[in-house]
């Protein structure tokens, strides 16, 4: 009998490839939009693939549209409004440190889900599964400190936005799977993806009114660059989608461990596109990565 056991594996691998692809989308953009507005990219550009997604999904699944229960939306808002704020500060860190460091430092949110999944959602951790994700972190920090760098503001900055988004996003993904646990009576692929559409829904308000109240300006660039700004909004809606439900099938400690490989793909974008080089010290980093992320797997 076919197991969905194990499908949370490869919909996280693949999420960490759609959501590297669509941050340095989004950093192209951050110079022309300013952070928020590269960053309501992804909600605003979004959402309409959500809605397709979730209209694929009713299709052929059979299932009917759900009414969640009340506890969905506090859930909902946390996850929402905590990647809104997580995103920002990520793209402030990125145009002030290298996109392979700061991606690592947003990699420490795997420890930070595994502490806010075990006390908001009890979810449960083996001795094994918490060694990898201590080892895989480990390999982050090594990856993101530079020894002998000159310890000024400057330095310490990004470092700590780094840190706080992480946490932010750690707190996102808990939100995001408490949410979709609370929708019942349908597969875990509709709740997913009912939960994205609601999830991208709510960014989608609320950044366009602050934009519109703070930056009016902003939005009309963001729709006059409508082309690149598709892209990047579709990549970030179909990772979200692949995040989803890796999110419905496990806790979310163990798809952030694993989605850890995104350090290893930030390094090629990085190499690739923005000809920045790669350290012996981060490669020491990225091994320590793969180990923890391949105790993950066999846990």
């Amino acid at each position: 009998m076919f197991s969905t056991a194990t499908l949370w594996i490869p919909f996280t691998l693949i999420a960490a490839a759609g959501q590297v692809a669509r941050n340095a989308m989004q950093r192209s953009l951050t110079g022309q939009l300013g952070t928020w507005g590269a960053t309501n990219i992804r909600f605003l550009f979004g959402f309409p693939f959500s809605l397709v997604f979730f209209a694929v999904v009713l299709v052929t699944s059979g299932d009917r549209v759900p009414w969640p229960p009340a506890s969905f939306w506090p859930w909902l808002l946390l996850g929402a409004l905590s990647q809104i704020i997580a995103t920002g500060l990520m793209l402030v860190a990125m145009n002030e440190r290298s996109f392979v460091v700061t991606t690592a430092y947003l990699k420490t949110e795997a420890i930070q889900t595994a502490v806010f999944g075990f006390v908001f959602l009890g979810d449960h951790l083996t001795v094994m599964k918490v060694a990898a994700i201590l080892i895989a972190t480990i390999g982050v920090v090594i990856t993101a400190l530079r020894p002998g760098g000159e310890k000024s503001f400057a330095e310490i900055r990004p470092t700590i936005i780094g840190l706080v988004a992480a946490a932010a996003f750690a707190l996102s993904a808990i939100g995001f799977r408490g949410a979709i646990l609370t929708v019942e009576g349908v597969s875990f692929v509709t709740a997913a993806s009912y939960t994205l559409v609601w999830g991208l829904f709510v960014q989608t308000v609320v950044l366009s009114i602050y934009l519109f109240w703070r930056a009016p300006d902003v939005l009309k660039k963001i729709l006059a660059l409508w082309k690149p700004s598709m892209l990047a909004g579709f990549m970030g809606a179909f990772a979200s989608q692949f995040w989803f439900l890796a999110f419905a099938l496990t806790a979310a400690a163990n798809v952030r461990t694993l989605a850890l490989v995104e350090v290893l793909f930030a390094q090629a974008v990085a190499y690739y596109s923005f000809k920045q080089k790669i350290a012996a010290r981060e490669l020491l980093g990225t091994a320590l990565i793969v180990i923890g992320v391949a105790l993950l797997v066999a846990a």
